[in-house]
């Protein structure tokens, strides 16, 4: 490729990859505002705002190996042009939108995933995949909504044997309190993990463009930017999707809202430090379900949750079919 040319693409798909960025903080912004503004708590535009400043601050406390899994641990950076970012983003682009259109409440991380996995599939077949971390990313499809509704429903009972002996009014206002600190927390789990997913995407173009020299690693200014853009994301706000998740899946009191923040939030730091891109829609929604399910099985809507299962499994080939015809369409052009 003709040098002149390369440098307007690279920062053409580096604009690409951070508005998937802002997409994610849209798309996901009713994993961390679902639940405190279902309780009323917060309202709408303060819990956005709430929201969006700690995602932006994610960074100060976690590490990035959630970025590193991304950059190399999907498919082999060695394989890694421009076509096949271009490839990996639209695929996750479009099914971020068509999934936001329907107010499906899908993983932006493995629809991220799963274009990467298509592109890498169209440009040299499953030698481009490295098997180690994509099992290990698909299997916590599986685990992370578990892990989410162990924990959040053992809160639940830990915190009603606690607060037994309470009146339900002084249990909503200490809990109404608390919910500010489970929001914090979860919004800084889902910074954390989630925009490091396109910190990855952009460093691994960088060094497969030989911008990064001769080892792969995250540059300061790209980690700032992909925080911006998500929390700009956030800030904007996806509204279909609140409502989905705050109040259709189940009905949830200032305690179970806490109780599925911090379920969720405890969840995502393990992940974020273990390196390991989980989904924060698949989280949180196991955590509400697990509160829920503490009450009574019956609060559960079961027939939604299981819609959303079937999105969450057809998120992968969805997005991977789609990063595909992409790679093809474009190749074509080029």
């Amino acid at each position: 490729m003709d040098a002149s040319l390369a440098f307007p693409l690279l920062i053409g798909l580096i604009a690409v990859a951070l508005f998937f960025d802002f997409l994610n903080g849209l798309h996901d912004a009713a994993n961390s505002i679902a639940t405190i503004v279902s309780t009323r708590v917060l309202r709408p535009q303060y819990a956005v705002a709430w929201a969006a400043f700690f995602n932006f601050i994610a960074f100060m406390f976690f590490g990035l190996h959630v970025a590193e899994t991304l950059g190399t641990g999907i498919i082999d950076p060695g394989i890694v042009s421009p076509l096949v970012i271009f490839a990996a983003l639209m695929g996750a682009i479009i099914w971020n939108i068509v999934t936001w259109i329907f107010g499906i409440p899908s993983s932006s991380s493995h629809a991220l995933v799963g274009g990467l996995v298509g592109a890498g599939l169209a440009k040299v077949g499953f030698s481009s995949i490295v098997w180690g971390g994509l099992l290990k990313t698909a299997g916590a499809i599986v685990m992370s909504p578990m892990i989410g509704f162990l924990l959040a429903l053992f809160l639940v009972l830990a915190v009603s044997w606690i607060f037994v002996r309470q009146t339900p009014f002084a249990v909503d206002r200490t809990f109404r309190i608390l919910q500010f600190v489970s929001a914090s927390l979860y919004s800084l789990g889902h910074g954390g993990n989630d925009a490091q997913k396109t910190m990855g995407i952009i460093a691994v173009l960088l060094y497969s463009q030989g911008y990064l020299g001769g080892s792969f690693h995250i540059p300061f200014w790209v980690v700032i930017s992909c925080q911006t853009a998500m929390a700009l994301g956030t800030l904007f706000g996806g509204w279909r999707i609140v409502h989905t998740m705050g109040s259709k899946i189940t009905r949830l009191n200032p305690m179970q809202g806490f109780c599925a923040e911090t379920g969720g939030a405890l969840t995502l730091f393990g992940a974020t430090w273990l390196g390991i891109p989980v989904s924060t829609t698949h989280t949180i929604t196991g955590a509400i379900v697990g509160v829920g399910a503490a009450r009574r099985v019956s609060a559960v809507r079961w027939g939604l949750a299981g819609n959303i299962v079937v999105a969450w499994v057809i998120t992968l080939p969805a997005a991977a079919l789609i990063s595909a015809f992409f790679y093809f369409a474009a190749g074509l052009f080029a």
